[in-house]
């Protein structure tokens, strides 16, 4: 498969990029849900707060998508016990206190990081139990952590570790970030600043230089949190090339982090080496983490870092998830260099592993349902180690459950709430009328029509994949999930299911682009990627392309996008 970050992924899935676009509003999903309107949220509208972005927002480890689902599935198992986790843990209360500091060491003398982590997962948590709940409070108190700590730091230093706090923290401030960005009340400029000043120049840093060592010195870890980093903040600050600089990497570096030099050895049976395995279980399945994380941030852009080299990724979380619930798995012997560089390597050392590492064999980390709900239930692929050993740790926590030290908070977690999907089988999106919610896009046949509830759920079910027409962000297709390798094309500017004759005219009929509601901006209209100047309507209960000029036209051209 190509490492190209615009290639089409090598099976169908969800591309959010652009899709999932969140209008600007300072309201959380469930102050809709109470008041009846729809909560699919379409393109950003016009906010002066934030500047157009090319990017979905919130679009880091959570889209609207998946707060909408959050919050339908309280109620149920195991969403609920998720929730309860998440409201037992001290940091989520709203009445948390922040303690930020001018300059956080980490490493050597004088560490002081501590306030740091735990304020940045008590912002998180409270941004995350607004978002679902709607409680005010929660909302205000993760801007008032959020706004102390860019109005106070200025430097973040200590020896070799302050690269790990400047990856780890700065992929999870940019989260608890990233759902409170439409708040009128939350410093945004001042918070990207602080991201991009503090934060990302010794991401950077560590990514080129590699603190002086020789490449391999640095364990897996290491990189991935300043990758996951660089993705967060360029997402969040709208820069191209902090994306790209971080997917390339994740293709193509040259250290540990990057997805050959982390997965170094393919084995049979659907396992991959990861390359922590000989070290110990802690920062084995940190790793896991980590990548999951950057996978889910690029995937919720558009861009399948996940099915890279075959699902390569997933053969890595299958190893772990097998050997830390007892069972034996294949190691090849790993052997790396160490130390400072020099012109000659004969002052390094070198060191070679010939069996997995037993320290920290089964710990518990906050993981696998992340890892779970993409390549199971996205994508309907085969996960049984995952799944045992996600289903033996759920309903998972977050920050402050395991452990009080800063490796208890690695990762932000809660991957049961926010993550976890029943059963198996893609993520598929139904097209429900705006004006007529009673009925939905269907098929029968090839002919699209706008017909109710009462018919077949299949026929109005569609697998929501990257745009046909190629490489543009931004541009999804949908595929008929009762008929595989059936799209929704135009012909003759009416709407059609049609047979993939994977022509490029074909592409271009198939292909759409996902902008604001144009009778509601919290919604979704369809703008052909061919003929920009007109959207998907139903007229006379058919579906088709037309240029949209009056009210009730806006009204037939704007559709809920049912996750």
């Amino acid at each position: 498969m190509s490492t190209n970050r615009d290639a089409l992924p090598s099976a169908p899935g969800i591309s959010r990029r652009s899709f999932v676009r969140a209008a600007s509003l300072a309201v959380p999903l469930t102050a809709f849900a109470a008041s009846g309107a729809p909560l699919w949220l379409g393109e950003p509208a016009a906010a002066a707060s934030v500047a157009a972005s090319t990017y979905a927002h919130p679009g880091l480890l959570h889209t609207l998508a998946d707060l909408d689902r959050m919050t339908r599935h309280l109620g149920a198992e195991p969403w609920t016990g998720g929730w309860g986790r998440l409201t037992a843990n001290g940091r989520s209360r709203a009445t948390w206190s922040p303690r930020p500091v001018e300059t956080v060491i980490r490493g050597g003398t004088g560490q002081n990081y501590g306030p740091l982590f735990t304020d940045i997962h008590a912002a998180y948590q409270n941004a995350l139990r607004w978002r679902i709940s709607g409680e005010e409070a929660h909302g205000a108190a993760a801007v008032r952590i959020l706004n102390a700590w860019s109005g106070t730091l200025k430097t973040v230093t200590g020896n070799a570790d302050r690269f790990l706090a400047a990856g780890i923290y700065g992929y999870q401030f940019a989260n608890a970030a990233e759902l409170v960005r439409d708040r009128p009340d939350f410093e945004l400029g001042r918070f990207r600043d602080m991201l991009l000043t503090i934060f990302h120049p010794m991401n950077e840093q560590f990514l080129t230089d590699h603190n002086g060592a020789v490449i391999t010195n640095y364990w897996a870890n290491w990189d991935l949190c300043n990758m996951a980093s660089t993705l967060a903040i360029g997402i969040f600050a709208d820069r191209d090339d902090l994306v790209d600089r971080a997917v390339d990497y994740f293709h193509t570096g040259a250290g540990n982090g990057s997805l050959a030099h982390a997965v170094p050895y393919l084995h049979g049976d659907g396992l991959a080496q990861w390359q922590e395995s000989g070290r110990d279980q802690g920062h084995t399945i940190m790793g896991i983490g980590l990548m999951g994380a950057f996978c889910e941030m690029a995937w919720n852009q558009g861009i399948d870092c996940y099915g890279a080299d075959d699902n390569r990724f997933l053969k890595a979380a299958e190893y772990v998830a097998k050997y830390n619930l007892g069972h034996d798995v294949p190691f090849t012997p790993y052997t790396w260099q160490s130390g400072p560089r020099a012109t000659t390597a004969s002052h390094a050392g070198w060191h070679t592993q010939t069996v997995p590492g037993a320290g920290g064999r089964g710990q518990a980390r906050p993981v696998w349902d992340q890892v779970l709900g993409h390549y199971s239930g996205r994508r309907g692929l085969a996960t049984p180690w995952v799944a045992e050993i996600a289903a033996s740790l759920r309903p998972d926590g977050g920050g402050g459950d395991y452990g009080p030290n800063s490796g208890g908070y690695d990762q932000l977690g809660f991957g049961t709430l926010t993550q976890y999907v029943a059963g198996t089988g893609r993520r598929m999106t139904r097209l429900q009328s705006f004006n007529q919610p009673q009925r939905y896009v269907r098929h029968a046949g090839s002919a699209i029509r706008l017909q109710p509830t009462s018919m077949p759920l299949t026929s109005s079910e569609f697998r929501v994949v990257p745009g046909l027409a190629g490489r543009t962000r931004g541009r999804v297709s949908f595929e008929a999930v009762d008929a595989p390798g059936y799209f929704l094309r135009h012909r003759g500017f009416e709407l059609r299911l049609v047979r993939n004759d994977h022509s490029k005219g074909f592409a271009a009929h198939a292909t759409f682009i996902p902008v604001a509601g144009l009778a509601d901006a919290r919604l979704t209209s369809l703008r052909a990627h061919n003929y920009p100047d007109r959207h998907l309507r139903h007229h006379g209960l058919g579906v088709r392309l037309d240029v949209i000029r009056s009210a009730t036209a806006r009204a037939d051209a704007t559709f809920r996008m049912v996750d």
